[in-house]
C-alpha cells in the first residue's frame, strides 16, 4: 500500500451531508452517490455570488515527468485557509485512469493534503468520463451510420472524417486503426482510430459550459468532417446533439466531495492542458464560489499551458476575474531545469538549482501579462536541502515576488497556513486585476503569435503546409474569431521537449490547426502531440490489487 493511501487510511471520512451543511447546502438538494459522495444541482449556481468571492489559480513551473504537486499545493491552501478562519472549497479536475495506470498515478493530491475517497476518485468515481465518452463514441457510431445510409445520406466524405472514437485508457495499438473491414454489412472500410477520453472535445465542452441549453449547442457545433462538395458538417447535422446530452444529463453537475481535513471539495472534468484547456469545468468553479469566500483551483500543466489557457480561454469565456495566482515551484524541478540529471534530483545540487532558476523567473513573468501578482509556494520534499530552498526564496525576493515554504505533503492544512496568510494578503491589497493577454477578435496569426512570443518566449512563429492552408479553412468558415488553445510539450517553455530551463531564439512550428467549434476554441499543434499515450515498461497498474474484503492497494 502507498504512503497516501495508508495516510487516507487513517482517516474517518464525515458523511457528504456534513460536507454539504459547510457550504450551507441542505441534504434535500444533493444527489448522494453512497455515503461520501454527491452531485450538486445546477440552480445553487449565483452569479452576484460568483462575482463577490474571491478564485486563486494554482500552477506551476515547468514540470518534471512526477509533477510538481499542483494539486497537493491546491488541496492543502484550502485546509490553510480553513484553519486561519476562510471559508474556502476546492475545485478541482477528475483523474484519468489512463495515467492512473500507467506512470504518473492518481490525482487527489498526496500525504496529509488529499481529498477522498481517494480510491473512488481515482478510479470511477461518478460515472462523469464514462458519460463522455459514451457521448463521443455516440457521435462516431452516427457519423458512421450515415457513411453507410443510402436514403439519409449526407455525402459525407470519410476521406475527410475528422471524429475519432475515445477510450478512457493508455492503449497505443489504437491509435491509428481501420475501421469498416468484413464486407459491406459493416460499415465503410476508412481510417479512424481512438483518443484518450480526456483528450476528447465532448471533455472540452462539458467543461465550458455554462447550463444544459449551452452543453447542447456546443454539442451541436462539433465539426465531424465535410462533404463531398468540401462544406462541413455538423453533430447537429446528424442530430446527435440531443441524445449526447441527455447521455451528459448527470455528468454535467459537479461533484462534491472532501479533503482529508474534512473541507469541501469539488471536482468536476478533467481535460489535459497539453492537448485542451487543462482547467476543471465553468461550472464546479462557479459552484464553488456561489458556495465559499475563497475558491482555489488549479491548471496544470506548467503555467504557460494550464495558467494561460485558463486565463484567455475559461476567463474570458465564463467571465471570471481571479484575485491572485499560487506558482508551485520545486528544488528537483529547479535542478532538472538547472541540468540535473532525472535520476539524482533527490541529491543535493544547489548549484543545479541556480542554473533552474531562470524557469521560474520566466513564469512569474507571464503572470505579469495577466495583471496578476504571483506568490511562490515552494513544495518541500523532504530531500530539499536548507540551501537550496534558501536559493529559491532569495532569488524570489530579488525579483520582487512573494515566495513561502509549503509543507502541505507532511503537515497538510498545517503546513500551508503561512502560504494561506500570504494568499489572502494578496487578495486584500487588491494589487490584482485581471486582464487576459489577447482579444479574441485578433486575427488567429496574431494571437498565435502573442502566446508564442510574450509567454513561450519565442522569436517567432513558423506555419507549416498544412497548418497555411488551415488558416484559410478557418477563414472561409467564419472562425477566425476563437481563442487559440495551443497544443505544446508541458517539458519545455518551447516546443521541443529537450530545450530544458528558459530557451531562447527558438521558433515556434505550428504543423496543423484543428478546429474544435463545438468547444468554442482553435488547437494549433507544435511538435508530435500525445492524444493517446502508451504505457510505459512498468505500468502502476501492476501494482494496483484488491482484498477478499474489497480493500484497493497500489494506487497513488
Amino acid at each position: 500500500m502507498s504512503v497516501d493511501q495508508e495516510i487516507a487510511r487513517t482517516i474517518k471520512l464525515k458523511p457528504i451531508q456534513d460536507i454539504a451543511a459547510l457550504l450551507n447546502v441542505p441534504e434535500s438538494e444533493l444527489e448522494l452517490y453512497g455515503k461520501y459522495k454527491a452531485k450538486l444541482p445546477l440552480h445553487l449556481i449565483d452569479p452576484e455570488k460568483v462575482a463577490k468571492n474571491n478564485l486563486i489559480l494554482v500552477s506551476a513551473i515547468s514540470p518534471t515527468p512526477a509533477g510538481e504537486g499542483k494539486t497537493t499545493t491546491s488541496i492543502g491552501l484550502v485546509q490553510g485557509l480553513n484553519r486561519i478562519g476562510k471559508q474556502a472549497t476546492a475545485v478541482l479536475r477528475e483523474p484519468s485512469l489512463g495515467p492512473v495506470f500507467g506512470i504518473k498515478g492518481g490525482a487527489t493530491g498526496g500525504g496529509y493534503s488529499q481529498v477522498l475517497p481517494m480510491e473512488d476518485i481515482n478510479l470511477h468515481f461518478t460515472g462523469d468520463f464514462s458519460a463522455i465518452e459514451k457521448a463521443h463514441n455516440l457521435l462516431a457510431a452516427l457519423v458512421d451510420n450515415n457513411l453507410q445510409s443510402k436514403k439519409r445520406s449526407l455525402d459525407i466524405d470519410p476521406r475527410t472524417v475528422l471524429w475519432k472514437r475515445v477510450i478512457d485508457m493508455n492503449d497505443r495499438s489504437l491509435r491509428q486503426l481501420i475501421v469498416g473491414l468484413g464486407g459491406t454489412g459493416n460499415g465503410m472500410p476508412r481510417e479512424a482510430g481512438f483518443d484518450i477520453t480526456a483528450a476528447s472535445e465532448v471533455m472540452a465542452i462539458v467543461c465550458l459550459s455554462e447550463n444544459r441549453e449551452d452543453l447542447k449547442r456546443r454539442l451541436g457545433n462539433i465539426m465531424v468532417g465535410f462533404k463531398k462538395d468540401r462544406s462541413p458538417v455538423y453533430a447537429r447535422d446528424l442530430n446527435a446533439h440531443g441524445a449526447m446530452a441527455a447521455l451528459l444529463k448527470d455528468a454535467i453537475q459537479p461533484n462534491l466531495v472532501q479533503t482529508l481535513e474534512g473541507n469541501p471539495a469539488i471536482i468536476h472534468g478533467g481535460p489535459f492542458a497539453n492537448i485542451a484547456q487543462g482547467t476543471n469545468t465553468v461550472i464546479a468553479t462557479r459552484m464553488g464560489l456561489s458556495l465559499s469566500e475563497y475558491v482555489v483551483t488549479e491548471a496544470g500543466f506548467g503555467f504557460d499551458l494550464g495558467g494561460e489557457k485558463f486565463f484567455d480561454i475559461k476567463c474570458q469565456s465564463a467571465g471570471l476575474s481571479p484575485k491572485a495566482v499560487v506558482i508551485v515551484a520545486t528544488v528537483r524541478a529547479l535542478k532538472y531545469h538547472g541540468g540535473g540529471d532525472l535520476k539524482e534530483l533527490t541529491t543535493p545540487n544547489p548549484e543545479a538549482v541556480r542554473k533552474g532558476l531562470p524557469n521560474l523567473e520566466k513564469h512569474l513573468e507571464n503572470t505579469r501579462h495577466f495583471n496578476i501578482r504571483p506568490v511562490v509556494a515552494i513544495n518541500q520534499f523532504t530531500s530539499d536541502s536548507d540551501e537550496e530552498l534558501s536559493i529559491i526564496r532569495e532569488a524570489c525576493e530579488r525579483m520582487g515576488f512573494q515566495a513561502v515554504l509549503a509543507d502541505n505533503w507532511a503537515k497538510g492544512g498545517g503546513g500551508a497556513i503561512e502560504l494561506a496568510h500570504a494568499v489572502v494578503k494578496e487578495v486584500e491589497s487588491g494589487g490584482s486585476n485581471f486582464k487576459p493577454l489577447y482579444s479574441w477578435d485578433m486575427p488567429v496569426e496574431e494571437k498565435i503569435h502573442t502566446i508564442a512570443t510574450k509567454i513561450y518566449g519565442a522569436d517567432g512563429v513558423e506555419y507549416q503546409g498544412k497548418a497555411k492552408t488551415d488558416l484559410k479553412r478557418i477563414e472561409k468558415l467564419g472562425l477566425g474569431n476563437l481563442p487559440v488553445c495551443i497544443a505544446k510539450t508541458q517539458k519545455s517553455l518551447s516546443d521541443d521537449p529537450s530545450l530544458i530551463g528558459r530557451p531562447t531564439g527558438f521558433t515556434l512550428t505550428v504543423r496543423e490547426i484543428e478546429i474544435a467549434s463545438g468547444a468554442g476554441f482553435l488547437v494549433p499543434i507544435t511538435g508530435e502531440m500525445m492524444r493517446m499515450p502508451g504505457l510505459p515498461e512498468t505500468p502502476a497498474a501492476e501494482g494496483i490489487d484488491i482484498d477478499l474484503d474489497g480493500n484497493i492497494s497500489g494506487l497513488f
